[in-house]
């Protein structure tokens, strides 16, 4: 990420690619967790988020304050060390080994509860991560502060393994860290690569296509769970489809490909399916005979997709298909109806407002679902 200076361009002028940061910015925080914690998500969709990183500052400093006032959570932290008295369990080998009774002491393993936890390292680290990374004199010195109290309270400035924190579950009773842990989350997040020189690099082109790929699957995502699940929708992402194969050689399964969708919708009444199947390319591809055509290989997947389902589920049997893909020379909404299945073809312009952005997924959304309603024309 570029270093944070006032001679820095505004932010909503960086790019990567053709998109710009802020607008990335936005498909992150649909993408986060924070898509979960609906009252807190909307309010922050309310604001319009040019500047998500101070927003995203704002709130995890107030989120932290919270926590301070009602004492953060603690956790057990496995420790081991030579003891003049017993506690938790004695490695004997140790002791011996080191001669340590003759000292009057032994070598114990046990759990000491601490509010140095992963979650707790992570949310301190997101902290000095935001400070450097906002504008805001003041939201900087509140991260810088808040950083220190934790420190203080014995919290460790070093960010946690993915190990580590899918170790740490958040259960019911502490429920409230949801909220906080998610805008850390997002806070590492927003370190994004630019086509600026900075102090952090990114590996190589095709590790950011890749990055940017998924964070526009999840995006979209989490885009469908906001908008569809209040109103009873079944939402599902990385979906894995079955061949329906009724017989095979012994080694056929082992070099069958996988069928996995992006996302699965299913409207509250048992109606017609819906596959997305998000792209992160143009939408477009120049003909061997003619002009700009629509790729053949993602029309074969998604017929696969749809047609591969058939006869065990009836939601296959008329479901509908939708790619989505960033409007990279060329925005356009084509559909039609293949052997009973509509299949859509549409583009969102990312490099629009966010206020843009959101309308136009939801209108795409919304399109895709109206139009792909059951066969006697009935609302979902």
């Amino acid at each position: 990420m570029p270093a944070t200076n006032g001679a820095d361009p505004p932010r909503g002028e960086r790019r990567i690619g053709r998109i710009p940061v802020r607008n990335l910015w936005l498909l992150m925080l649909y993408a986060s967790e924070l898509t979960r914690t609906r009252e807190a998500f909307d309010a922050m969709v309310d604001e319009d988020p040019e500047d998500l990183p101070d927003l995203v500052a704002r709130l995890l400093a107030d989120a932290v304050e919270r926590r301070l006032r009602r004492n953060l959570t603690r956790g057990y932290h496995r420790r081991e060390m030579a003891l003049a008295r017993v506690r938790g369990r004695i490695d004997v080998l140790t002791t011996e080994s080191r001669q340590l009774l003759s000292k009057g002491e032994v070598f114990c393993r046990f759990e000491d509860l601490s509010m140095d936890t992963p979650r707790n390292r992570l949310v301190r680290a997101a902290l000095d991560r935001m400070a450097r990374l906002v504008r805001d004199a003041g939201t900087a010195h509140r991260c810088r502060s808040l950083a220190t109290d934790l420190s203080q309270a014995g919290v460790g400035g070093v960010r946690p393994s993915r190990a580590d924190l899918a170790a740490d579950q958040i259960g019911r009773n502490n429920a409230d860290d949801r909220f906080m842990v998610a805008l850390a989350r997002l806070a590492f997040d927003l370190a994004l690569p630019t086509e600026e020189a900075g102090p952090t690099p990114f590996a190589a082109p095709d590790r950011e296509e890749a990055w940017a790929r998924r964070l526009f699957e999840k995006a979209v995502l989490g885009f469908a769970r906001v908008e569809l699940e209040p109103r009873g929708w079944r939402v599902r992402g990385s979906t894995p489809l079955e061949w329906q194969v009724s017989s095979a050689t012994a080694g056929l399964p082992a070099i069958l490909p996988c069928m996995v969708t992006d996302i699965v919708l299913d409207p509250p009444n048992c109606g017609r399916r819906v596959v997305i199947d998000t792209k992160f390319t143009s939408i477009l591809a120049s003909g061997r005979f003619c002009g700009a055509t629509l790729k053949s290989g993602y029309l074969y997947q998604m017929y696969a997709y749809l047609r591969s389902q058939e006869g065990p589920d009836p939601r296959w049997d008329d479901a509908a298909g939708l790619f989505l893909h960033p409007a990279i020379g060329a925005v356009l909404h084509e559909r039609a109806v293949i052997q009973r299945h509509a299949i859509s073809f549409a583009t969102i312009d990312l490099s629009g407002s966010a206020v843009a952005i959101r309308d136009g997924l939801r209108s795409l959304l919304r399109a895709g679902l109206d139009s792909e309603r059951s066969k006697d024309g009935s609302s979902a």
